[in-house]
């Protein structure tokens, strides 16, 4: 196992990255290559260093900011790109990167291209709920879809929520603004019918209810997810500085020491960092995408979801799952 960390990317790179590389290196059976600048990526390395971390150079960095192909046409050895290549050429089994999001999506695409049946990827996340997690896709990655794409869409995300997330034959639902068939637009009317051929599929979902009822897979175009992903971490922020600006300083703090071993769960159900990064789905490689402000804990459960998709043969679960239900697709 080899895989490559884009060393540059993200809001803390790349001390946070290394940071975070070095403390998962000695759980990972296999091989963890910093791509970057080897000066830079050395003044944040500590002695000892894990014999199975190792540093491929890259003389650029795609900034937060930039226009994702521009950027990727522009600087061919960006840390991103670098990265990607290394997965393309068989180098690496996968990459992860906390960098430019779009320049992610778009490195990976043009390297790897799409598995056989898939025409638009998806970013898939999980989020937590009162029954466990659901993964939800897509969260960011092609916001002008067809309705058969989220057909498409429901199988990756079957194939990870089984493979990675060890959920049992799991249930697709699709996101939309009531539970009956007959609801939504024209766009999610026609999803349905579309899913409906499939006895995976489980209905559609409203949102209020994602995070109560039992749910595996909610598929919805990266338009409406990414809106829902933003949101969510929005909510679970804005919960958390309630929760601490309500806590009253000195002796009276004592008073809420007991509360705090109950809120330890949920904090820990809406700290990003616990969640790692989101797997982008339907290429000839795996790709795990952070937060933009990624620290070092968030970087290493990206890099141990990286390892248990490449463990698991994700590209090679996602080809088969398209392969045994090609006839019910029609795009």
């Amino acid at each position: 196992m080899r895989i490559a960390i884009d060393a540059m990317g993200g809001d803390h790179a790349p001390e946070q990255i290394v940071r975070g590389v070095i403390d998962v290196a000695p759980s990972v059976k296999g091989d963890l290559v910093l791509v970057g600048d080897p000066t830079r990526i050395q003044a944040c390395l500590q002695s000892p260093v894990p014999d199975n971390v190792d540093i491929h150079p890259a003389t650029e960095v795609i900034e937060m900011e930039e226009k994702p192909i521009e950027a990727i046409r522009k600087k061919k050895d960006s840390s991103l790109v670098v990265a990607a290549n290394l997965v393309k050429s068989g180098e690496a089994q996968a990459m992860v990167s906390a960098g430019n999001t779009g320049a992610a999506t778009a490195a990976s695409l043009l390297a790897w291209r799409q598995i056989p049946g898939v025409h638009r990827p998806a970013i898939a996340s999980v989020f937590p709920n009162r029954a466990g997690q659901f993964l939800l896709l897509d969260a960011g990655a092609s916001p002008d879809v067809d309705p058969e794409h989220l057909v498409e869409f429901a199988l990756m995300g079957r194939a990870y929520a089984q493979k990675v997330m060890g959920k049992e034959s799991p249930k697709v639902h699709l996101l939309n603004i009531g539970e009956e068939p007959g609801k939504g637009n024209a766009f999610a009317k026609e999803a349905h019918d579309l899913m409906s051929k499939h006895d995976w599929f489980n209905g559609n979902i409203e949102g209020k209810d994602m995070f109560h009822k039992h749910c595996d897979v909610i598929v919805c175009d990266a338009f409406v997810g990414n809106i829902v992903l933003k949101t969510a971490e929005g909510v679970a922020e804005f919960i958390a500085d309630e929760i601490r600006s309500g806590v009253p300083g000195g002796l009276s703090r004592l008073l809420y020491l007991p509360m705090k071993k109950v809120l330890a769960p949920l904090r820990k159900k809406m700290d990003y960092a616990e969640y790692g990064g989101s797997p982008l789905l339907g290429l000839n490689g795996i790709c795990i995408i952070g937060h933009g402000r990624s620290n070092a804990k968030a970087v290493a459960n990206a890099v141990k979801i990286a390892a248990k998709a490449i463990d698991a043969d994700l590209v090679g679960t996602i080809r088969d799952f398209f392969k045994s239900e090609m006839g019910l697709i029609t795009v």
